[in-house]
């Protein structure tokens, strides 16, 4: 057969695949993918509470504290780039199972750093596989899970992020209830991090590899067999056997991308968000617990119960707006969800900056709280909407570039905040920071066209729905 004739069959099935309405082992495969982000927001987290304890321990000045912090962004930067086009040249599972197995090693590892810089080595590595499971584990849920189905829940990722971050909460307090002395807690709770990581690769190995993803490398004979479980279709328009299937080139992408005003808009507002909200939650979210301790709530050299459990009420309260903001999908669509979340982050953000400046800390917590819940509902459809516009052949690349964007704004964000408010003190510094969150509000309303419902298709401007919606725009 020749190229034409065989991506015509790929072709065929990708679009049979993309409209299927899947079964019970699609829905799990994407719920062992978006389960990833538990171990990413462990380890977030984890670090975020435990940053005065190694402050202790290592005396950081100002720069490398924000590296310890900042190192593993820096590190995901790589790992989502690479990690994407690796897994869209080898296979979804191959790189699951082998970034999990890196990041159980390198969690470990931060329990037994001699000083503050093989600290942050050792976190810039961890990033790595980091990044690249978050881009790999985004393409497998586009291909393997039913249309409608799949953007929601690529959209819960900020619901395991919270979880994930309650959970680490939770465990850090009852280790710092026992009295264990803050060095031995804080590398215990960082190599902690492993122990679901463990779990979610023992239940990855029964994982299939995406039929999508098979197709797009010629193995036509796996793809009607692992279509046949997810899908109930065994792809009969395939022909049984595998053929070769030049590759594209990675600079096809934008190309392609940009080549559709749907695709072009759609990709530009998820990178843009990726941006803000990454920087939203570095510079403020993720300082929470300093930022309380700043403002009085807790002692950090005594007592820090009090801080700990005002985070713990926030965060709840944000799992659950990570919860929610998926619902939203089929009511406000991904536009609506958008411009409400950076909405209510900016609002947040003013209040929080009167709060400090006026010591009123039952204010400060519940602008807290307003601004975590907003950020859930902005955070959550950025990676979603990149990844769900790009074809099947870029989609690990597509899923890699996007998140490139939220970890090297998070990565700027962490490293720069501390410097920052140095320089403009917690109140000015959290009033520039809702500068983003109003940008976010804007490029929402400006650029993305509503996407709820949306079938990737490469024929630009070929199909009736891309049409329609053009012209709703």
């Amino acid at each position: 057969m020749d190229q034409e004739t065989i991506r015509g069959y790929s072709d065929q099935a990708t679009q049979v695949l993309l409209n299927k309405q899947g079964t019970a082992s699609s829905t799990s495969g994407g719920w062992m993918m978006i389960s990833t982000i538990l171990i990413e927001a462990w380890d977030l987290y984890a670090i975020a509470f435990v940053l005065l304890f190694i402050s202790d321990s290592f005396h950081p000045g100002p720069w490398e504290a924000g590296l310890i912090g900042a190192a593993v962004q820096a590190g995901a930067i790589f790992g989502a780039f690479f990690g994407g086009y690796i897994a869209d040249k080898l296979g979804r599972k191959a790189v699951f199972i082998g970034t999990m197995v890196l990041f159980i090693i390198l969690a470990i590892a931060q329990a037994f750093v001699q000083d503050v810089w093989q600290l942050i080595l050792v976190r810039f590595l961890l990033g790595i596989p980091l990044g690249s499971d978050i881009s790999n584990g985004y393409a497998y849920i586009m291909e393997s899970m039913p249309k409608g189905q799949r953007e929601i829940m690529g959209s819960r990722w900020q619901f395991m992020f919270g979880a994930g971050e309650v959970i680490s909460l939770i465990i850090i307090v009852g280790l710092y209830l026992t009295g264990m002395n803050h060095e031995t807690l804080w590398r215990l709770a960082l190599a902690l991090g492993a122990l679901p990581a463990v779990f979610l690769l023992i239940g990855r190995f029964s994982l299939p590899e995406t039929p999508l993803s098979l197709l797009q490398r010629g193995k036509f004979v796996e793809a009607k067999q692992v279509s046949q479980r997810l899908f109930g279709d065994s792809l009969a328009m395939l022909p049984n056997q595998d053929v070769t299937i030049e590759r594209p080139k990675v600079g096809d992408f934008l190309k392609v991308i940009w080549a559709d005003p749907i695709k072009k808009r759609a990709a530009t507002f998820g990178w843009v968000s990726n941006i803000l909200q990454g920087l939203e939650f570095a510079a403020w979210g993720f300082y929470i617990p300093v930022i309380f301790a700043t403002a009085g709530i807790g002692d950090p050299q005594h007592n820090m119960v009090a801080n700990y459990l005002a985070t713990a009420l926030i965060f709840c309260l944000a799992t659950v707006s990570g919860y929610v903001a998926p619902l939203m999908l089929p009511k406000i669509g991904h536009r609506g969800v958008s411009m409400a979340g950076f909405g209510m982050a900016f609002i947040a953000l003013i209040i929080g900056g009167f709060a400090l400046t006026y010591h009123l800390n039952l204010l400060l917590i519940a602008a807290a709280a307003l601004l975590m819940w907003g950020h859930y509902w902005d955070a959550s459809n950025g990676m979603t909407i990149s990844s769900m516009v790009a074809p099947p052949r870029f989609k690990g690349t597509a899923s890699g570039f996007a998140y490139m964007f939220v970890k090297a704004a998070v990565f700027i964000g962490i490293y720069i905040f501390p410097w920052v408010t140095s320089k403009l003190g917690p109140a000015n510094t959290t009033f520039a920071v809702s500068i983003i969150s109003a940008l976010g509000v804007l490029s929402a309303y400006f650029i993305l066209p509503e996407m709820y419902g949306y079938v990737e298709t490469e024929a630009a401007g070929a199909t009736a729905q891309a049409t329609k919606l053009a012209t709703a725009e």
